[in-house]
């Protein structure tokens, strides 16, 4: 694994983002397209492939950790905006979404 020291850390920018609409993709049967709200009338598009693991009822109106200055990167005819933290259990092939335990603005950032 490769060390990084603060100052790459520093440069992610992570911040609460409320989902607002989520839906399957057609073109896909592992992506969500997601509308999320990072406060200040921050509204961004992000694909995630965790439709396997979470359904669009599960996510909307909920918070959870995106980075939020990643380069948009091109999925499928979309551009995705953010990219929302997750973990990864290869064991027991399953994704727990990263989501604050207490209620929180969304907009909050995360040091």
């Amino acid at each position: 694994m490769e060390t990084i020291n603060i100052d790459d850390f520093l440069k992610i920018e992570i911040k609460i983002g409320k989902i607002l609409e989520a839906e399957h993709l057609e073109q896909s049967n592992k992506l969500l397209k997601l509308k999320v709200d990072f406060g200040n009338e921050d509204i961004r598009t992000v694909l995630s492939g965790i439709s396997k693991w979470y359904g669009p009822e599960e996510l909307i109106n909920n918070n959870f950790a995106f980075v939020i200055n990643l380069s948009p990167r091109k999925i499928l005819d979309y551009e995705s905006q953010a990219m929302i933290l997750a973990a990864y259990d290869e064991e027991k092939d399953m994704v727990s979404i990263l989501k604050p335990d207490k209620e929180i603005n969304h907009g909050t950032s995360v040091n």
